[in-house]
């Protein structure tokens, strides 16, 4: 389902260099850090190095890929009734607090 949405990376000219990862891993690492919130260099050993999962959500972000995917991963949980939007709620976990001020 999201395979289409999802662009081939791009290939050298000259065809050198390292095989991509594949897509799928570095879309479950990249879900990974996301849903558990750990920094990009705790990421498991089952998925592609940090590195590689973080420059493919960096690309993904500025080229709309992982909007596109979000949404479509929305809209096949609303479909089946598993997600209602109308519930959702933001959670702020980190509050940045200043020396010597008193709440």
């Amino acid at each position: 389902m999201l395979e289409p949405l999802i662009p081939k990376p791009p290939r050298r000219p000259d065809r050198r260099g390292r095989p991509w990862r594949g897509a799928r891993a570095v879309l479950d690492g990249v879900l990974w850090v996301l849903r558990t919130g750990a920094p990009w260099r705790d990421l498991p050993r089952r998925y592609p190095p940090y590195q590689t999962c973080h420059t493919r959500f960096q690309r993904w972000v500025r080229e709309g890929t992982l909007e596109r995917v979000l949404a479509a991963l929305a809209e096949y949980l609303r479909r089946r009734v598993a997600l209602v939007l109308s519930e959702c709620f933001m959670d702020g976990t980190f509050i940045a607090a200043k020396k010597g001020e008193v709440a």
